[in-house]
């Protein structure tokens, strides 16, 4: 299993940027999938974008296509997600998620490791 550990997350008002970064240790990740999903009190947990580890193929979700990027650093087994023009329907707790595979999926039922979340809250 695949430990990860999130941070970056904050308060910020509409139209400010974060970046949130997932550290990722234990078992390699040089092929596997790694993805960002969000959990908004009162909603479902949702996808948010995912990439492909070994090859930078990404996808996002389309509320967030423009907004946010997310990439990886492989020297240092981290994936990031920059959030920029932030929106108050972004507000949620954000996890960062690892497959066993290489699939972009965005289900988070294939996604095997969870880290523990950072929360973003994003105000008028």
């Amino acid at each position: 299993q695949v430990l990860l550990v999130e941070s970056g997350g904050g308060s910020v008002q509409a139209g400010g940027s974060l970046r949130l970064s997932c550290a990722a240790s234990g078992r390699t990740v040089s092929n596997r999938a790694m993805g960002w999903f969000r959990h908004a009190p009162g909603k479902e947990r949702e996808f948010v974008s995912a990439i492909n580890w070994s090859g930078g193929t990404t996808t996002s979700a389309d509320s967030v296509k423009g907004r946010f990027t997310i990439s990886r650093d492989n020297a240092k087994n981290t994936v990031y997600l920059q959030m920029n023009n932030l929106k108050p329907e972004d507000t949620a707790v954000y996890y960062c998620a690892a497959r066993e595979d290489l699939d972009l999926s965005r289900e988070p039922s294939g996604y095997k490791s969870w880290g523990q979340g950072t929360q973003v809250t994003v105000s008028a």
